[in-house]
Formats: structure tokens, C-alpha cells, sequence
């Protein structure tokens, strides 16, 4: 169900970046109020956003736009940085003593 799992996605990040709903208005450029933001976190309903939001919701959250679409039930973009491969940036030293 999309907007269970965007509710979800919104409840669990804000928790995560220990950030209130006013931050997170302020780092969408105050496109999403954060009225909305806290009725999208409270739990027992749904919550649904146009394609319009969806990159102004992702940058409050800081995830990637194609999260939140998948989580809203929203067509994936293009994202230039899929195609960025990585490799795991620890690297392990051994004690010598």
C-alpha cells in the first residue's frame, strides 16, 4: 500500500535524523509545510503527494527523489547517480601490539 509505506518512510527518517517537522519544511524550501509533514508522520492513516513533491519531500528527508516516489506509488526519474558504482569506503587496520 503506497501511502502506508510513505507515511512509514516519512515517520522513520524524521525519527532517524532526530529533525522536527519545522527542519524539514525549512530544508524543502518550505514547499511542503510542516502541517503537512506531521499528518504524513502520524500513524493510522494514509498519507498520498503529486509528482510535484515528491523532490522538495525527498530533499527534507534527505533521500533520493526515487525513494519516496517508490514509496508513494509515484513513476521512478531518471537519476544520473544510479549508474555510480561504489566500493565500500572502510577499510580494516590490524593492531600491531
Amino acid at each position: 500500500m503506497p501511502g502506508k509505506d510513505l507515511q512509514d518512510l516519512v515517520r522513520r527518517r524524521l525519527w532517524e535524523l532526530a529533525r522536527t517537522t519545522d527542519d524539514a519544511a525549512r530544508l524543502s524550501r518550505w514547499v511542503v509545510p510542516p502541517e503537512t509533514l506531521k499528518l504524513m508522520a502520524r500513524t493510522g492513516g494514509t498519507s498520498f503527494i503529486t509528482e510535484g513533491l515528491a523532490e522538495f519531500l525527498a530533499r527534507a528527508l534527505e533521500v533520493p527523489e526515487n525513494r519516496v516516489r517508490r514509496a508513494a506509488g509515484l513513476p521512478p526519474v531518471r537519476d544520473e547517480r544510479e549508474d555510480i558504482t561504489t566500493r565500500p569506503h572502510l577499510r580494516l587496520i590490524k593492531r600491531t601490539d
